[in-house]
């Protein structure tokens, strides 16, 4: 094109000055037409703080990163990007835009960002952290959520299913009730979080594997223990999953949630398999039996693809790990607040001996105990021990809020943002659970759906009813028949210890019965 041009301009009488403006001219022109091209399709990425080569933001979260990111809207907006080590971060902050992204356009955010973390949690094609959405993941979330409901209904009584979620909590509210009384006579106080998770724990392998274990049982300790170690290592910021270079460093701070999660995948296997080999199709026992009723029968006779057992091994695994984690964090932190606010804890009480008396707490009382369920909400509201939901990953280009967000950049969701917006909540630092009570003392249930906890949409946690009907029959229990002090002169500190599940600093309580109370 350059030898043609001068072929040209060799026929005319153009002076090099002329070729130079002619030239600028021509450049001029081009870039402006580009402009005008591109002005209707321009992409404005959300704003967001500057970030340093290699570590990014990482140095700016602080100790309370939900909080840090709360400051970072006032600036930013709802919308803003950041950089967590080399990994770009969208975060998403206020009821509308988290509506927006999980609701609205859930498809656009339903992946998973492929972590470090999450390599190993998806290993057997893990729900939770599968990082690949498609028709396969929406037929293995609805065989699970078929298994759950199966077993987390009261209406389950008609079925030929001998567990049932509600007789399987109600029995092991009565046994932590009995342990509390006598490790306060036994040592005067306790922490209760082992006596919770061995409690809650129990429920779990009920439902999954048709059994329970003595609380001192040494192998039942030792998985309690195994998952507590996982979600503790996974909990911890791991450099890994933000600074890809370091996957390939022998530390122990980035290799140890892989250890934990094959120990605890290797006991869940064993239940599974010897599940396989027991399996009587008129005899459905549990969860993981409601699985392979639904995989060998119902699918393989329409020839639809289904789960394999490894699946079903990761399925178990699933719920196994955050059947008992959510409850048990969530019981923690209840009674806690209620030695803390006593007053609270005198009024649920008194609700409870007014409309059930000394009956077995069942589900179907939450409809006529609305304090308590407030107390509950507003535990969940108020600790917000989930502050993010899991990280989503978008799985095409997509905008939000007027800015481009590209295809398999990183999400966070600030759950804890939504459960202390001064715009839908009044003095939302304030634990008050009468929020949540109308005029007529009747539950709010538009609030209620405004707590963010369990997340919502495409990705929301399977197990809120189980959770919420499980919290509910434990705290009722334990209220119906003892009061929860605390040690004297003890001060009670309700700043959450940051991790994936933010659990409160360790407590003592003491547990007396009532005088019309009975074991």
């Amino acid at each position: 094109l350059g030898t043609l041009f001068l072929k040209m301009i060799s026929h005319l009488a153009i002076t090099p000055r002329e070729v130079t403006i002619s030239l600028v001219i021509l450049v001029i022109v081009f870039v402006f037409l580009r402009v005008l091209r591109s002005k209707g399709r321009k992409q404005v990425s959300p704003p967001g703080p500057l970030s340093f080569p290699i570590i990014g933001n990482l140095l700016q979260l602080g100790e309370h990163p939900y909080l840090t990111f709360m400051e970072m809207r006032r600036q930013y907006g709802d919308i803003f990007l950041l950089r967590l080590g080399t990994v770009p971060v969208v975060v998403v902050n206020g009821v509308e835009m988290v509506k927006q992204v999980l609701l609205k356009d859930g498809e656009y955010f339903a992946g998973r960002p492929n972590m470090h973390t999450f390599s190993f949690l998806a290993e057997g094609k893990s729900l939770t952290f599968s990082v690949n959405y498609g028709e396969s993941w929406k037929l293995h979330k609805k065989i699970a959520s078929n298994a759950l409901r199966t077993f987390s209904k009261a209406e389950a009584k008609s079925s030929t299913c001998s567990c049932l979620l509600e007789e399987h909590v109600t029995e092991e509210a009565s046994e932590l009730v009995k342990v509390f009384v006598e490790l306060t006579s036994k040592n005067g106080s306790f922490n209760p979080r082992s006596a919770i998770t061995c409690a809650v724990a129990n429920v779990v392998c009920a439902l999954c594997f048709g059994k329970r274990y003595d609380h001192g049982d040494e192998e039942f300790l030792r998985i309690v223990k195994t998952n507590d170690d996982l979600l503790k290592a996974s909990s911890a910021a791991n450099p890994a999953d933000f600074i890809p270079c370091f996957r390939y460093l022998p530390l122990r701070i980035i290799n140890a949630p892989r250890e934990f999660y094959q120990a605890l995948n290797r006991f869940i296997a064993l239940q599974v398999q010897d599940h396989l080999t027991t399996y009587d199709k008129d005899h459905i026992r549990d969860i993981t039996d409601a699985l392979i009723n639904t995989c060998h029968n119902k699918y393989a006779a329409t020839k639809t693809a289904t789960l394999n057992d490894s699946e079903i091994i990761s399925t178990v695994s699933d719920l196994f790990g955050a059947g008992f984690e959510t409850v048990s964090t969530c019981l923690y932190w209840s009674f806690l607040y209620l030695i803390r606010y006593p007053d609270i804890q005198a009024k649920i009480q008194e609700e409870i001996g007014r409309n059930i008396g000394l009956k077995s707490p069942r589900f179907e009382d939450r409809k006529i105990l609305p304090y308590t369920e407030a107390f509950i909400n507003e535990i969940f509201r108020h600790t917000s021990f989930l502050p993010f939901t899991i990280p989503h990953c978008t799985t095409a280009d997509t905008t939000l809020n007027g800015y481009f967000i590209p295809k398999k950049i990183c999400v966070f969701i600030n759950m804890y943002q939504v459960n202390h917006d001064e715009t839908i909540w009044d003095t939302p630092n304030l634990f008050r659970p009468e929020r949540f009570l109308n005029k007529k003392r009747e539950l709010n249930k538009t609030l209620v759906e405004k707590v963010m906890i369990f997340g919502m949409g495409i990705r929301k946690c399977l197990g809120e009813d189980v959770a919420r009907n499980e919290t509910f029959i434990f705290i009722t229990t334990v209220l119906q028949q003892l009061k929860l002090r605390k040690c004297p002169g003890a001060e009670l500190d309700l700043t959450p210890m940051y991790g994936l599940t933010m659990k409160p600093k360790p407590y003592q309580l003491q547990a007396e019965l009532h005088s019309t109370g009975s074991l």
